[in-house]
């Protein structure tokens, strides 16, 4: 069997954009799963991602407020295609943080996570896979607004693509 997770986080709507942008929306109705991980700013943005979504994994971020606190938790956790999946929204400091999540996170295989608005694919010393999708809406100082699509087959992760968006259909411009 295989499962394509579409991966999320800091979309900061409709603070930082007005909403996704529309092939956002497409890779969300084509995605088995959605992990997003925080940051969502405005409840109805949660509630407009678990519409669309078959299904949904996500946590809270520092910049959501009590509701979204209340119905999401700071990890989520689940097991998709034999993998133990995670996402929080932030790890701490960019150096030594796999050694970092290592030590947090032994009972993971992939841990999502934001927080940086910067893409992040790597593999800690004891194999925990660590993924961070940018941020589609808010591309702080990274050249583009970026998420990630993988893809699990039996238990091993197949693909790990980092999509750009063009700046057109992040805020209009051409």
């Amino acid at each position: 069997m295989t499962t394509r997770l579409l991966l999320l986080a800091d979309t900061h709507f409709p603070r930082r954009a007005r909403d996704l942008p529309p092939l956002v929306w497409e890779q969300v109705a084509a995605a088995d799963l959605v992990v997003h991980a925080g940051d969502w700013v405005d409840l109805a943005a949660l509630e407009r991602l678990e519409d669309a979504s078959r299904s949904l994994l996500a946590c809270w971020g520092n910049n959501d407020g009590p509701e979204l606190r209340k119905r999401l938790p700071e990890v989520a956790r689940a097991e998709v295609e034999g993998l133990r999946l995670g996402v929080v929204h932030e790890t701490g400091p960019a150096a030594g943080r796999e050694r970092r999540m290592d030590d947090a996170f032994p009972d993971l295989d992939i841990l999502v996570f934001g927080h940086s608005h910067i893409p992040w694919d790597t593999t800690t010393p004891r194999g925990l896979r660590l993924l961070n999708p940018g941020s589609p809406t808010d591309r702080r100082r990274q050249p583009f607004c970026t998420y990630l699509t993988v893809t699990l087959d039996r238990g091993l992760v197949t693909d790990a693509t980092l999509h750009r968006l063009p700046r057109r259909d992040v805020d209009g411009s051409p």
